[in-house]
């Protein structure tokens, strides 16, 4: 994965009110919880662009000064790993638009046309390093060291459906804000978005959620935030990123810190899927954090995703082994390969596995639909002659591209397409990293793929249905439209991967087939599969595992850029 934008500059506010009272209280007790300002204006300090990186980056644990004496400041300070490692539950959003000019703010009735989407976000904290360097300017070493977003923009339009008003109510009043950040449509400014961070301990393999808070835990909402920020003239980029603050609410299963969580370490925090029975007051080197965001209308029937946004600590002096990912991909290469063409069918099951894989690897192509509707029985001769040429079985997928020597070169099936784009862009990966676990994918995908798939196929399901049928060794003479024939086939591989799925704890706590908490090349031929098994009839409830699964991916945005509905050739 890439990030989404260049950013050029990235701003984080404090703008959700329970977790400022929660800090204050902490610190200046309940009497002076919050600043005399903090109901007057968004408050905000600038960060560090360069550190902001993608979901899946590794995060080494910072080092630097922090207090020697916690009782006697006046000891003065050491160097030290930070002890005290703590995530920020957030969300972001990126500027677009042209930039207002130098000197000239933004106004209220501007703002919302000038926030181009929302991504999930981490701002990392080192907590003890902060305590000491923070008086009197803020924050800076303790937040510079890394920023994690999620890789996919949702925009505005898409979350039109949740709006509401925050959990401060629809009118702020006590006080009024100044007429500039007076939001006339504050009672819906906010976002009904669902929250959830699970820490997953080393060596375990599911993760254990300790937060559930809301988007619409907010004083200020996104418009606020970005009208303070141009009051004094001060131009906004396109690609500037703006982070919300940790997102807390008033329970404590909603706190977005472990700060908070543990009240400045005096708790443990239970993870309640720890077969250790593990706890936690601050992050250990290995914990790995993911952030979970979605948006479900009342009745369930329109659901938004955005994916997750993860990140494993490393010791302290560990240099990550995440490449370095670029900020932009103006030329869309990828180790020399370039100009990729997908010859697809929108509810191929074969093309989709593909389609998954490009969209999750950041890869863009052009789709070059092919209809195979037109298909009778086995001949090819109504599909386009260019299909033909590439693959003389008139098969999809195939993948079209130009290698690091500028020659046109194409692959065909669908396994070997991923194999190949695994090859070119290793990260995120496909496959688990242990070779158990990554023969176990396989074989999901190969249960799918040699011994589920074939049995739907349309040109093999058009020769069954003008062939007789034969019982105990005798023609029948009844002809069928091969559905029968398919949909026991189906049933028959689903029956087997339901128990598979279920031994690798796969569809439990929100893992995915292969008990990963990422997607593999396992999902990548169930999620189609499953899909098609509904066209025949399948009463997919018989397979909770595998419906669990589904449910896991359906929010995944490469999942929903690789769906059927979201193809150019989509037929309703």
């Amino acid at each position: 994965m890439h990030l989404p934008a260049h950013i050029g500059d990235y701003t984080d506010f404090y703008s959700s009110r329970e977790h400022a009272t929660n800090v204050g209280i902490m610190f200046r007790g309940v009497d002076n919880a919050l600043q005399p300002n903090w109901l007057h204006l968004p408050v905000g300090y600038h960060g560090r662009a360069s550190s902001v990186v993608v979901s899946g980056t590794e995060i080494t644990r910072p080092s630097g000064q922090v207090q020697k004496n916690k009782d006697d400041p006046k000891e003065g300070s050491i160097y030290s790993p930070c002890r005290l490692l703590d995530y920020e539950l957030e969300m972001a959003f990126f500027v677009g638009g042209p930039s207002n000019p130098l000197g000239r703010p933004l106004t209220i009735e501007e703002a919302e046309d000038r926030i181009f989407g929302v991504v999930l976000m981490n701002d990392w904290s080192a907590r003890d390093i902060q305590a000491w360097e923070y008086v009197p300017l803020g924050p800076f070493t303790a937040k510079n060291f890394a920023t994690s977003i999620s890789p996919w923009i949702v925009s505005l339009d898409a979350l039109e459906p949740f709006r509401c008003h925050s959990s401060a109510g629809p009118v702020q009043t006590d006080p009024v804000p100044l007429p500039y950040l007076v939001d006339p449509n504050y009672h819906q400014d906010a976002y009904d978005i669902k929250l959830e961070v699970s820490i997953l301990p080393p060596g375990e393999t599911t993760p254990s959620p300790i937060t559930q808070s809301n988007f619409r835990h907010m004083y200020w909402n996104m418009k606020q935030q970005l009208v303070h920020h141009s009051v004094t003239g001060c131009p906004m980029v396109a690609g500037d990123l703006l982070g919300s603050g940790t997102i807390s609410g008033t329970d404590q299963t909603a706190f977005g810190s472990m700060l908070e969580l543990s009240w400045r370490g005096a708790k443990e925090i239970p993870l309640v899927n720890s077969p250790n029975n593990e706890t936690r007051k601050f992050l250990k080197d290995g914990d790995t954090v993911i952030i979970k965001g979605l948006a479900v209308s009342g009745d369930g029937s329109y659901r938004i995703g955005f994916g997750e946004v993860s990140g494993r600590i490393l010791p302290a002096g560990t240099v990550s082994s995440t490449p370095t990912i670029p900020q932009t991909i103006s030329t869309n290469t990828f180790a020399g390969y370039s100009n990729f063409k997908l010859y697809s069918y929108y509810r191929s099951s074969s093309s989709w596995r593909v389609r998954i894989a490009l969209a999750l690897k950041g890869i863009q192509y052009e789709t070059i639909p092919i209809d195979l509707s037109k298909l009778v029985g086995n001949t090819t001769e109504l599909l386009p002659e260019e299909l033909r040429a590439l693959n003389p079985l008139a098969q999809i997928p195939v993948l079209v591209f130009t290698d690091p020597q500028g020659n046109v070169q194409h692959l065909t099936q669908s396994i070997a397409i991923l194999d190949f784009l695994e090859e070119i862009v290793p990260n995120p990966p496909v496959l688990p990293s242990d070779p158990l676990s990554r023969a176990r994918a396989r074989q999901i995908a190969e249960i799918v793929n040699s011994g589920i798939q074939p049995f739907q196929n349309l040109s093999i399901l058009r020769q069954v249905k003008d062939v007789e049928l034969i019982a105990n060794g005798d023609a029948v003479g009844v002809h069928t439209d091969g559905r029968g024939f398919a949909k026991g086939n189906i049933e028959k591989g689903l029956h087997t991967l339901e128990n598979l799925v279920a031994s690798l704890g796969g569809g439990v706590n929100g893992l995915y087939s292969a008990g990963t908490t990422v997607p593999t090349i396992a999902d990548f031929a169930l999620i189609p599969q499953l899909y098609n098994a509904g066209r025949f009839g399948i009463d997919l409830s018989q397979y909770p595992h595998l419906v669990a699964v589904n449910s896991t991916a359906s929010v995944h945005p490469a999942f929903i850029a690789a769906s059927p509905e979201s193809q150019v050739d989509f037929k309703p």
